[in-house]
């Protein structure tokens, strides 16, 4: 007789160190200060430190904002940017995009070492 797998179904209790509502509020307010809205967390937490405060760790704050949904980009952070990839020269088999490149080489940079003159 199979059982079903109940290790999915079991009630876990709370891990111990688990931040309380009022800790995760505290880190909200923080975040939402006029003074510090437009900062990251990385400028923050040293921040609430000069005051002598300590709420919670770097990622810690990163982590409440990115499960209450604000963990968009702050300060003046821009977002990346999507390269495209050229398209103009693509190989799809052997011996099908061929290129060169032409680098002129002043007489004192010709030598064997440097890789730099003709058949190289």
């Amino acid at each position: 007789m199979i059982k079903t797998d109940a290790r999915t179904t079991v009630e876990r209790p709370a891990p111990s160190n688990k931040l309380s509502e009022a800790e995760v509020r505290a880190v909200l307010d923080a975040c939402h200060r006029p003074d510090t809205a437009h900062l990251p967390p990385t400028q923050i937490v040293p921040r609430l430190a000069d005051e002598g405060v300590y709420l919670a760790s770097e990622s810690t704050f990163y982590r409440i904002l990115k499960a209450k949904g604000m963990g968009a980009r702050r300060g003046r952070a821009h977002q990346p940017r999507k390269v495209k990839l050229p398209t103009t020269h693509t190989a799809t088999t052997a011996n099908t995009v061929w290129s060169w490149d032409i680098t002129y080489c002043t007489p004192s940079q010709r030598s064997p070492h440097t890789g730099c003159g003709w058949g190289r």
